[in-house]
């Protein structure tokens, strides 16, 4: 799969997935991050599809994203130092990419 140019993943992609490095040195950062991706899972995938059916695909994600994102602006949120809701939110949505492939590569 290729990302559209306005695709709003590759932005969270370029500024959050080196985040996921930071895994090695801080575990707790790895049980918040699995907490939100979870949270972002339960809202993509309607809980019909049950276990075997939670699959994230790149388009629901890519909507979530803008939506989340777009809050952020609305709220005028800026990056803090550190981990705050949304930087583990946008973190745990890399970390969804990577884990479901959703780069395409």
């Amino acid at each position: 799969m290729n990302f559209s140019p306005g695709c709003p993943l590759i932005d969270v992609v370029a500024t959050y997935m080196p985040r996921l490095s930071e895994f090695t040195f801080e575990p707790g950062l790895v049980a918040a991050v699995d907490q939100h991706a979870a949270a972002v899972c339960d809202v993509l995938i309607p809980a019909q599809r049950g276990p075997e059916g939670r699959t994230v695909r790149r388009e629901e994600l890519a909507d979530y994203v803008l939506g989340f994102t777009d809050w952020l602006t609305e709220v005028d949120w800026t990056e803090p130092v550190g981990h705050d809701f949304a930087t583990l939110r946008l973190t745990a949505v890399c970390w969804l990419i990577r884990e479901h492939d959703l780069l395409g590569v």
